[in-house]
């Protein structure tokens, strides 16, 4: 099949890099890169420059963080989605979206394919393709490590040197990073060992613990239906909240994920994530639904998280599924409403007060001093009733154990 233009998702990384030349010479077609601006920052820059050097006849960069964070990394927040318990699922959200743009790039522009640097080892090819399938099946997908001679990162690096493209790694420092407004995640080159401590050069947006404040900071976070929306009383727009708790996170060493996860693909990986702000918002959050949720909700959510943040981890962002899933956070969501303060110390983030006029704290009910509401002897019946299934099993095994049963 001939293709006569394509779309290629473009980071400025290695691996992007050197893909425009690579579809150039392979599939003699114009390449467009397109860029998603979701908080990279000083990254973006000289992508429009650098994509044009590389080879591409067009570049666009587009500001989406503010769609970013509204219609994918707080509708997870909602959901209290945490990979295996740990993963903040960064770069898991920011794919669907990245490819809604390919998508809509590809259909502007009349390109006939779109393209992805991820690996045939990854979960972003994954998260990539069954995007675009769901939106657009009649797109063609190249990947390129999937076809390509290039076996490994000092392969890209010596690529792109041949083809005098400059590249963000070296063969000395050669990490893997994406970056975002949620999250930076880092692999690769010595994070392959997951015997080996975390070296000291790879976080850049949160402090290490001997760096942290002696001093603990305080900071009160306000939602309104599980979306937070102001910062120690003030309120601000999406993007700006977040990076202002990244920076306030970031400073007292708040965030970092060290972890050996399951991919997608059948292996396990080590990855560090650092995610500051996340961190605050997703325990707070947390915090929160803990004083408004009934014990039944609260516990079925929490189960129904768990599939959650797995569909959105396999890149299934836009299953029927998932959309059911959230047509029940929503709903839990209503009461979701107040204020958390948390206490920030050197990597801890940890409750210091939460509040909501939805509140089912009843202090009391809940007091162990004396009340007038509370009527203890009715606890005794409930007992019985709560436990005769227990006493009917232990006087069968009793009967059973005589002899007198089968």
């Amino acid at each position: 099949m001939t293709v006569k233009k394509v779309v290629l998702a473009y980071s400025g990384g290695l691996d992007t890099s050197i893909i425009i030349p690579w579809l150039k010479e392979n599939y003699h077609c114009e390449v467009i890169a397109m860029a998603a601006d979701l908080g990279q920052g000083e990254e973006l820059a000289p992508l429009e420059e650098k994509a044009a050097k590389s080879g591409a006849a067009k570049a666009c960069i587009l500001d989406v963080r503010e769609r970013f964070l509204q219609e994918f990394v707080f509708p997870t927040l909602r959901a209290g989605a945490v990979y295996e318990g740990k993963y903040l699922l960064g770069t898991s959200m920011a794919r669907p979206l990245i490819s809604e743009l390919l998508v809509e790039v590809a259909e502007k522009e009349g390109a006939d394919a779109v393209a992805h640097g991820a690996t045939g080892k990854g979960n972003d090819q994954v998260r990539f393709e069954l995007a675009v399938k769901a939106l657009n099946p009649d797109l063609r997908i190249i990947a390129p490590w999937r076809e390509w001679d290039i076996r490994s990162r000092d392969d890209a690096i010596d690529y792109a040197a041949s083809r005098g493209i400059p590249v963000p790694v070296s063969k000395e420092r050669p990490y893997s990073m994406d970056r975002n407004l949620w999250h930076l995640s880092h692999e690769g080159g010595e994070l392959e060992d997951p015997a080996r401590e975390m070296p000291d050069d790879v976080l850049l947006l949160t402090r290490r613990l001997n760096e942290a404040p002696d001093a603990p900071a305080y900071v009160t976070i306000g939602f309104e239906s599980g979306t937070p929306v102001s910062v120690d009383g003030s309120t601000l727009p999406p993007v700006e909240l977040v990076e202002r708790l990244n920076r306030l996170a970031g400073e007292h060493a708040v965030g970092v994920v060290d972890m050996v996860e399951n991919r997608l693909v059948g292996m396990k990986s080590r990855g560090i994530y650092e995610t500051p702000g996340g961190t605050v918002l997703n325990l707070a959050h947390r915090e929160l639904e803990l004083l408004t949720l009934d014990r039944a909700t609260l516990h079925m959510k929490e189960t129904l998280s768990l599939r959650y943040a797995e569909l959105v981890y396999d890149g299934m962002w836009y299953s029927p599924l998932r959309e059911a899933l959230d047509a029940f956070v929503t709903s839990t969501q209503r009461t979701v409403t107040g204020t958390v303060r948390l206490k920030l110390y050197k990597g801890n983030c940890v409750p210091a007060g939460v509040h909501s006029p939805y509140s089912l704290y009843d202090p009391e009910l809940a007091t162990f001093g004396a009340d007038q509401v509370y009527d203890q002897r009715d606890a005794a019946g409930f007992i019985n009733l709560f436990g005769l299934p227990l006493k009917v099993q232990a006087l069968m095994r009793r009967r059973t154990s005589k002899g007198d049963g089968v």
